[in-house]
């Protein structure tokens, strides 16, 4: 048996969680809403993050744009999605939502802009 403290992160209450696995058994104490046992469930058996960071800008006035995923990849895959962002660069325009990379490594999820860039003025 193993037993796991967490935070939830699923709403502002920050619910101190206490998560015990016994095989495939998983119980879930201290959460004050269903939100918290989905979220320590699922982050004891397949956690996932949702990446942010920046790419490179050609041909605008600021040197780069950032970026996240369009939704959560699997945790052991963090590092080789950033090493596959640290290598792009983009021209300028880029708008909100422009798809940078396509299934980021191999996670079937994109790399999106979150910002406009606009062209060198």
């Amino acid at each position: 048996m193993e037993t796991r403290n967490l935070t939830c992160i699923g709403c502002p209450m920050g619910c101190a969680l206490t998560v015990t696995m016994d095989g495939e058994n998983i119980t879930v104490a201290g959460n004050t809403c269903p939100v918290g046992e989905k979220y320590a469930k699922k982050e004891v058996t397949n956690p996932t993050r949702v990446v942010t960071s920046s790419v490179r800008v050609n041909g605008a006035d600021i040197a780069r744009v950032s970026v996240k995923t369009a939704s959560d990849i699997p945790k052991n895959k963090i590092f080789d999605c950033m090493a596959e962002i640290m290598k792009i660069e983009v021209n300028a325009p880029v708008s909100i939502g422009d798809v940078i990379i396509e299934n980021c490594a191999g996670t079937g999820v994109s790399v999106v802009a979150t910002k406009n860039v606009p062209s060198a003025t």
